[in-house]
Protein backbone atom coordinates (compact mmCIF):
# COMPACT_ATOMS: atom_id res chain seq x y z
CA UNK A 1 0.00 0.00 0.00
CA UNK A 2 1.38 3.31 -1.53
CA UNK A 3 -0.18 6.74 0.05
CA UNK A 4 1.05 9.79 -2.04
CA UNK A 5 0.73 13.70 -1.96
CA UNK A 6 1.31 15.45 -4.75
CA UNK A 7 2.15 19.05 -4.26
CA UNK A 8 -0.69 19.92 -1.96
CA UNK A 9 -1.16 23.32 -1.85
CA UNK A 10 -4.43 25.26 0.57
CA UNK A 11 -5.06 28.46 1.66
CA UNK A 12 -6.98 30.27 4.28
CA UNK A 13 -7.54 33.51 3.22
CA UNK A 14 -4.09 35.17 2.70
CA UNK A 15 -2.61 32.31 4.81
CA UNK A 16 -0.58 29.92 3.41
CA UNK A 17 -1.31 26.69 5.30
CA UNK A 18 0.82 24.12 3.07
CA UNK A 19 2.48 25.20 0.07
CA UNK A 20 3.64 22.25 -2.49
CA UNK A 21 3.80 19.40 0.18
CA UNK A 22 4.96 15.70 -1.53
CA UNK A 23 5.67 13.17 -0.01
CA UNK A 24 5.38 9.25 -0.56
CA UNK A 25 4.24 6.90 3.21
CA UNK A 26 4.22 3.71 2.80
CA UNK A 27 3.49 0.71 5.89
CA UNK A 28 5.43 1.96 9.00
CA UNK A 29 4.93 4.33 11.49
CA UNK A 30 5.62 8.45 10.54
CA UNK A 31 6.27 11.05 12.88
CA UNK A 32 4.57 14.72 11.53
CA UNK A 33 6.23 17.35 13.91
CA UNK A 34 6.13 21.19 13.62
CA UNK A 35 5.42 23.95 15.60
CA UNK A 36 2.24 26.19 16.23
CA UNK A 37 0.75 27.08 12.70
CA UNK A 38 2.97 24.81 10.50
CA UNK A 39 0.50 22.86 8.56
CA UNK A 40 -0.29 19.80 10.68
CA UNK A 41 -3.62 19.65 11.21
CA UNK A 42 -4.53 20.89 7.63
CA UNK A 43 -2.17 17.91 5.84
CA UNK A 44 -3.89 15.46 7.87
CA UNK A 45 -7.93 16.82 7.15
CA UNK A 46 -6.42 16.52 3.66
CA UNK A 47 -5.14 12.88 3.73
CA UNK A 48 -8.74 12.08 5.30
CA UNK A 49 -10.70 13.70 2.71
CA UNK A 50 -12.21 16.51 5.53
CA UNK A 51 -10.54 19.06 2.97
CA UNK A 52 -9.60 19.39 -0.37
CA UNK A 53 -6.65 20.78 -1.67
CA UNK A 54 -6.79 24.17 -3.69
CA UNK A 55 -4.24 22.21 -5.78
CA UNK A 56 -2.51 18.72 -5.52
CA UNK A 57 -3.80 15.59 -4.72
CA UNK A 58 -3.74 12.71 -2.64
CA UNK A 59 -3.67 9.44 -4.38
CA UNK A 60 -4.00 5.68 -2.77
CA UNK A 61 -2.30 3.11 -4.80
CA UNK A 62 -2.43 4.98 -7.81
CA UNK A 63 -5.39 5.92 -7.24
CA UNK A 64 -7.52 9.59 -6.49
CA UNK A 65 -9.23 9.36 -3.51
CA UNK A 66 -12.11 11.81 -3.77
CA UNK A 67 -12.44 9.25 -7.34
CA UNK A 68 -11.79 6.10 -4.75
CA UNK A 69 -14.66 7.30 -2.41
CA UNK A 70 -15.52 4.48 -0.12
CA UNK A 71 -13.08 2.10 -1.19
CA UNK A 72 -10.92 4.46 0.31
CA UNK A 73 -12.40 5.49 3.59
CA UNK A 74 -13.25 2.01 4.39
CA UNK A 75 -9.63 1.77 4.78
CA UNK A 76 -8.79 4.80 6.99
CA UNK A 77 -9.22 5.66 10.73
CA UNK A 78 -8.97 9.05 12.15
CA UNK A 79 -8.77 10.25 15.29
CA UNK A 80 -8.93 14.32 14.60
CA UNK A 81 -7.07 16.53 17.41
CA UNK A 82 -10.49 18.29 18.36
CA UNK A 83 -14.54 16.80 17.95
CA UNK A 84 -17.71 17.64 19.33
CA UNK A 85 -18.87 14.10 20.95
CA UNK A 86 -22.12 13.25 21.98
CA UNK A 87 -22.11 13.94 25.42
CA UNK A 88 -25.53 11.79 26.21
CA UNK A 89 -23.87 8.78 24.57
CA UNK A 90 -21.87 5.89 26.68
CA UNK A 91 -18.68 5.05 25.52
CA UNK A 92 -19.75 1.55 24.36
CA UNK A 93 -22.76 3.31 22.44
CA UNK A 94 -20.53 5.95 20.65
CA UNK A 95 -18.35 2.99 19.44
CA UNK A 96 -21.55 1.19 18.81
CA UNK A 97 -22.60 3.77 16.35
CA UNK A 98 -19.54 4.33 14.80
CA UNK A 99 -19.13 0.66 13.98
CA UNK A 100 -22.24 1.03 12.23
CA UNK A 101 -21.36 3.84 10.39
CA UNK A 102 -18.09 1.59 9.56
CA UNK A 103 -20.20 -1.21 8.05
CA UNK A 104 -18.75 -3.33 10.44
CA UNK A 105 -20.85 -6.83 10.48
CA UNK A 106 -23.38 -6.18 13.42
CA UNK A 107 -21.72 -9.82 14.69
CA UNK A 108 -18.48 -8.93 14.97
CA UNK A 109 -19.68 -5.15 16.33
CA UNK A 110 -19.18 -6.41 20.46
CA UNK A 111 -15.66 -8.24 20.30
CA UNK A 112 -14.43 -5.02 18.41
CA UNK A 113 -15.63 -2.70 20.49
CA UNK A 114 -14.48 -4.59 23.34
CA UNK A 115 -10.79 -5.26 21.85
CA UNK A 116 -10.54 -1.22 21.15
CA UNK A 117 -11.99 -0.13 24.64
CA UNK A 118 -9.01 -2.33 25.86
CA UNK A 119 -6.74 -0.90 23.68
CA UNK A 120 -7.08 2.58 25.19
CA UNK A 121 -7.77 1.40 28.94
CA UNK A 122 -11.67 2.72 28.87
CA UNK A 123 -13.45 -1.06 29.51
CA UNK A 124 -14.38 0.27 32.90
CA UNK A 125 -15.34 3.24 31.92
CA UNK A 126 -17.86 2.17 29.05
CA UNK A 127 -21.03 2.90 30.76
CA UNK A 128 -20.45 6.59 31.48
CA UNK A 129 -21.65 9.19 29.39
CA UNK A 130 -19.01 11.05 27.26
CA UNK A 131 -19.97 14.20 28.69
CA UNK A 132 -18.87 12.94 32.47
CA UNK A 133 -15.00 11.97 30.90
CA UNK A 134 -12.31 13.92 31.37
CA UNK A 135 -10.49 15.47 28.57
CA UNK A 136 -7.98 12.72 28.18
CA UNK A 137 -10.75 9.64 28.45
CA UNK A 138 -12.29 12.49 25.24
CA UNK A 139 -9.01 11.47 23.63
CA UNK A 140 -8.91 8.09 24.27
CA UNK A 141 -12.18 7.70 22.95
CA UNK A 142 -11.61 9.69 19.33
CA UNK A 143 -8.42 7.13 19.52
CA UNK A 144 -10.66 3.71 20.25
CA UNK A 145 -13.02 4.79 17.10
CA UNK A 146 -10.29 5.32 14.96
CA UNK A 147 -9.13 1.94 15.16
CA UNK A 148 -12.28 0.14 14.83
CA UNK A 149 -12.56 -2.53 12.18
CA UNK A 150 -8.41 -2.63 12.04
CA UNK A 151 -8.20 0.00 9.34
CA UNK A 152 -4.65 -0.03 6.92
CA UNK A 153 -4.40 3.54 7.49
CA UNK A 154 -4.36 5.25 10.60
CA UNK A 155 -4.35 9.04 11.19
CA UNK A 156 -3.83 10.22 14.79
CA UNK A 157 -3.78 14.21 15.17
CA UNK A 158 -1.89 14.53 18.67
CA UNK A 159 -3.30 11.58 20.40
CA UNK A 160 -1.78 12.21 23.41
CA UNK A 161 -2.84 15.86 24.38
CA UNK A 162 -4.24 15.90 27.45
CA UNK A 163 -3.41 12.26 28.81
CA UNK A 164 -1.37 11.59 31.77
CA UNK A 165 2.31 10.87 31.48
CA UNK A 166 1.53 6.63 31.79
CA UNK A 167 -1.24 6.89 29.86
CA UNK A 168 0.83 8.75 27.26
CA UNK A 169 3.41 5.88 27.08
CA UNK A 170 0.43 3.32 27.07
CA UNK A 171 -1.03 4.72 23.69
CA UNK A 172 2.58 5.01 22.29
CA UNK A 173 3.43 1.41 22.65
CA UNK A 174 0.03 0.54 21.46
CA UNK A 175 0.18 2.39 18.69
CA UNK A 176 3.57 0.82 17.88
CA UNK A 177 1.76 -3.10 18.29
CA UNK A 178 -0.39 -2.28 15.83
CA UNK A 179 1.56 -1.09 12.76
CA UNK A 180 2.70 -4.04 11.25
CA UNK A 181 0.67 -4.00 7.97
CA UNK A 182 -0.37 -0.23 8.65
CA UNK A 183 0.96 3.44 7.86
CA UNK A 184 0.79 5.28 10.57
CA UNK A 185 0.76 9.13 10.71
CA UNK A 186 0.55 10.46 13.75
CA UNK A 187 0.86 14.50 14.64
CA UNK A 188 2.34 15.89 17.79
CA UNK A 189 4.30 18.88 19.00
CA UNK A 190 5.54 16.33 21.88
CA UNK A 191 8.52 14.74 20.40
CA UNK A 192 9.39 11.87 22.95
CA UNK A 193 6.42 11.19 22.19
CA UNK A 194 7.06 9.61 18.61
CA UNK A 195 10.44 9.51 18.10
CA UNK A 196 11.03 5.97 20.16
CA UNK A 197 8.41 4.45 17.96
CA UNK A 198 8.45 6.30 14.38
CA UNK A 199 9.93 4.71 11.26
CA UNK A 200 10.32 7.91 9.24
CA UNK A 201 10.52 11.76 10.97
CA UNK A 202 8.39 14.43 8.37
CA UNK A 203 9.59 18.30 9.47
CA UNK A 204 7.19 20.55 8.70
CA UNK A 205 7.52 24.32 8.98
CA UNK A 206 5.64 27.11 7.73
CA UNK A 207 3.34 24.90 5.21
CA UNK A 208 6.59 22.68 3.84
CA UNK A 209 8.11 20.08 4.24
CA UNK A 210 12.05 21.11 6.27
CA UNK A 211 13.27 17.97 6.37
CA UNK A 212 12.49 14.08 6.94
CA UNK A 213 14.16 10.87 7.60
CA UNK A 214 14.53 8.72 10.59
CA UNK A 215 15.58 9.70 13.65
CA UNK A 216 19.16 8.23 13.86
CA UNK A 217 19.65 9.73 10.29
CA UNK A 218 18.11 13.32 11.52
CA UNK A 219 20.40 13.08 14.33
CA UNK A 220 23.27 12.45 12.71
CA UNK A 221 22.42 15.03 9.72
CA UNK A 222 21.90 17.71 12.65
CA UNK A 223 24.62 16.59 14.88
CA UNK A 224 22.14 16.13 18.10
CA UNK A 225 21.75 13.60 20.32
CA UNK A 226 18.34 13.45 20.05
CA UNK A 227 15.32 14.63 17.97
CA UNK A 228 14.52 16.97 20.91
CA UNK A 229 17.54 19.06 20.12
CA UNK A 230 17.02 18.61 16.19
CA UNK A 231 13.64 20.32 16.54
CA UNK A 232 14.99 22.95 18.57
CA UNK A 233 17.89 23.36 15.90
CA UNK A 234 15.03 23.92 13.01
CA UNK A 235 12.39 25.06 15.36
CA UNK A 236 13.78 27.69 17.39
CA UNK A 237 11.76 26.12 20.18
CA UNK A 238 11.17 23.32 23.13
CA UNK A 239 9.50 20.56 21.08
CA UNK A 240 8.43 18.59 24.26
CA UNK A 241 4.58 20.56 24.88
CA UNK A 242 1.47 19.69 24.32
CA UNK A 243 -0.21 22.86 23.01
CA UNK A 244 -3.15 22.36 20.18
CA UNK A 245 -1.72 23.32 16.35
CA UNK A 246 -4.27 25.62 14.94
CA UNK A 247 -3.78 24.91 11.40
Amino acid sequence: MKLELGNIVKKYGDKTALNGVSATLEQGIYGLLGPNGAGKSTMMNIITGNLRPDSGSVRMDGGNIRELGWKYRSLLGYAPQQQGLYDAFSGRRFLAYMATLKNIPRRDQKAEIERVLSYVNLTDAAKKPIGAYSGGMKQRILIAQAILGDPKIVVLDEPTAGLDPKERVRIREKIKDISGDKIILVSTHVVSDIQSIADEIILLKSGEIADRGSVGGLCEKYGADDMERVYMKLFGEDGDNDKADPV
